[in-house]
């Protein structure tokens, strides 16, 4: 089994329900007590949502690339940020480590082709709707 990084605390809430999700998965598959095998880094959420509103997406990413190298120096294998708004810094992030991000835009095209679905509905903070990062990737699909 893989090692999963979870790259979370954007907010706690968000993360909790990818944790949860992972491992009802495991679950199902594998059967009786398994659990998925994940490595977490959970960020203080109040800084970065200041460094948000205050525009500084830089700095934003650096404390997410720290966090994504600890996780790999742990031994994830790949990398999931538990947020759509901070795939915004997905790139510089990825750019931080030698492990792969599995893109929230790549999972939710890759099941709208899986159903044929061709029109879709975005609801998200306005970060994540004013930016391209997910309707660009999504596009690409």
């Amino acid at each position: 089994m893989k090692t999963i990084g979870l790259l979370g605390g954007m907010s706690w809430e968000s993360t909790a329900g990818y944790y949860r999700a992972i491992n009802q998965g495991i679950k199902k598959q594998l059967g009786g007590l398994h659990s998925a095998e994940i490595i977490m880094y959970s960020v203080d959420f109040a800084p970065i949502e200041a460094l948000q509103h205050s525009g500084n997406w830089q700095q934003t990413g650096e404390i997410l690339s720290k966090a994504a190298c600890a996780m790999e120096a742990g031994g994830a294998d790949f990398f999931l940020i538990c947020t759509n708004t901070m795939h915004k810094v997905a790139k510089q992030v990825e750019a931080a480590v030698t492990i792969p991000l599995l893109h929230i835009a790549d999972a939710t095209g890759n099941a709208l082709l899986s159903k044929e679905i061709k029109k879709v509905g975005l609801l998200g903070t306005a970060f994540t709707m004013e930016q391209d990062f997910y309707r660009g990737r999504l596009e690409k699909k």
